[in-house]
């Protein structure tokens, strides 16, 4: 058998087609409130890939409120005016409205998941109207207590304002302390940001779980979070390609091929915040040495197993696709969370892409396939 190059290339195209229409469209929508200066912006803006609060269109919905969103970014940011002490009744009357419009909505995927309530630590004091605004939102969503620009928890006196804090704000969940962003002191020295990994962690386990997918792609300050939601991803692949037939089937069957680069796609829009282009991934399979740019799911893999000759003579059974398939995915999956911890959330360039691709071939060349098609086999078990 001869393989069509041209027909490799037009199942790549179709897993590309594949993957927009499988793409996880939910919205994680994240309500934050507190006073003028509290440093709402600045916290978005360091624990979510998209700078909503500098780029991103934001639309209003009440006199007070604006909401905030980005094309191709699974985050809504409903930003609240300044809780000020003249104003803030209204602000929270006018506020709670579109709260519960939402919250009358059928469908969870448009209630508001979760609200954060800045307080600046600098300030060291409550307002009437945070404290009111969350016993009210709290009958309508988990809220978190986030202490801003966190320098000294306890004063000259040894009180702790977190304490304080957690101790008012009876509806919250839970409170954290965080610094968005590194700050000089007048004797030059630095405080490094803190906390950012922590409240991704405690607002994805506050969340409804079927917006987790859509929150881990958004935030980027924990990279668990990300390996986490890509291991879904492959497992799904897996198990879809275990099921392709009982009978052999060839490596570059029509089914196999979509599955793999939906994958890969999937695993790079979690990485990444945004989907990746198709001119990445076409650069990326030339990087990885195939023939016409068109072979790399096949013939990288296609070594791995014993006696199996060339592409033109292979024939494998789902069994084997499936375990092909994790080892991709695995071995993909840690390839950019090294990347992800090395660079932070800067896609690979065109300028990586030979790098990128020398890490995919040498981790598919410590693959053990027998394990992965074991493992794959167990996956396939527990659906």
């Amino acid at each position: 058998m001869v393989v069509d190059t041209d027909h490799i290339l037009k199942l790549i195209e179709e897993g590309f087609d594949s993957a927009a229409d499988a793409e996880d469209n939910r919205t994680v929508e994240v309500l934050i409130a507190g006073r003028t200066g509290a440093g709402k912006s600045t916290l978005v803006n360091a624990v979510f890939h998209s700078e909503l609060a500098e780029t991103g269109m934001g639309e209003p919905v009440t006199r007070q409120t604006r909401r905030f969103t980005k094309e191709g970014s699974p985050l809504a940011i409903t930003d609240t005016r300044g809780l000020e002490l003249e104003h803030h009744q209204e602000i929270i009357d006018d506020l709670m409205a579109h709260v519960r419009r939402q919250a009358d909505q059928p469908h969870p995927d448009g209630h508001i998941h979760i609200a954060w309530m800045c307080i600046p630590e600098d300030g060291r004091r409550l307002e009437e109207g945070e404290t009111k605004l969350v016993e009210q939102l709290a009958e309508y969503m988990p809220v978190l207590g986030i202490i801003t620009k966190a320098r000294a928890d306890k004063d000259v006196g040894g009180a702790s304002f977190c304490a304080v804090v957690r101790e008012r704000l009876r509806g919250a969940k839970d409170v954290l302390r965080v610094r968005a962003i590194p700050e000089r002191l007048d004797d030059d020295h630095v405080l490094p940001p803190f906390g950012l990994a922590e409240l991704a962690k405690a607002t994805a386990e506050l969340i409804t779980p079927a917006m987790r997918s859509a929150f881990a792609r958004a935030q980027k300050v924990d990279v668990d979070q990300k390996i986490a939601a890509a291991k879904k991803v492959v497992r799904v692949a897996t198990v879809s390609a275990g099921t392709l037939g009982a009978t052999p089937i060839p490596l570059v069957d029509a089914g196999l091929v979509p599955i793999q680069v939906v994958m890969l796609v999937s695993i790079s829009r979690i990485f990444f915040g945004t989907a990746p282009s198709r001119t990445f991934f076409r650069s990326l399979i030339a990087s990885l040495g195939a023939t016409a740019g068109a072979r790399m799911i096949v013939a990288t893999l296609l070594k791995f197993i014993p006696g199996a000759g060339s592409v033109a003579g292979a024939i494998i059974g789902g069994s084997t696709a499936a375990g092909f398939t994790l080892g991709l995915g695995k071995v993909y999956t840690g390839t950019l969370a090294r990347r992800y911890e090395k660079s932070g959330d800067r896609a690979p360039s065109e300028e990586d892409l030979e790098d990128l691709a020398r890490e995919v071939k040498s981790g598919m060349g410590g693959l053990d396939l027998k394990l992965l098609v074991r493992e794959a086999k167990h996956d396939q078990k527990e659906t």
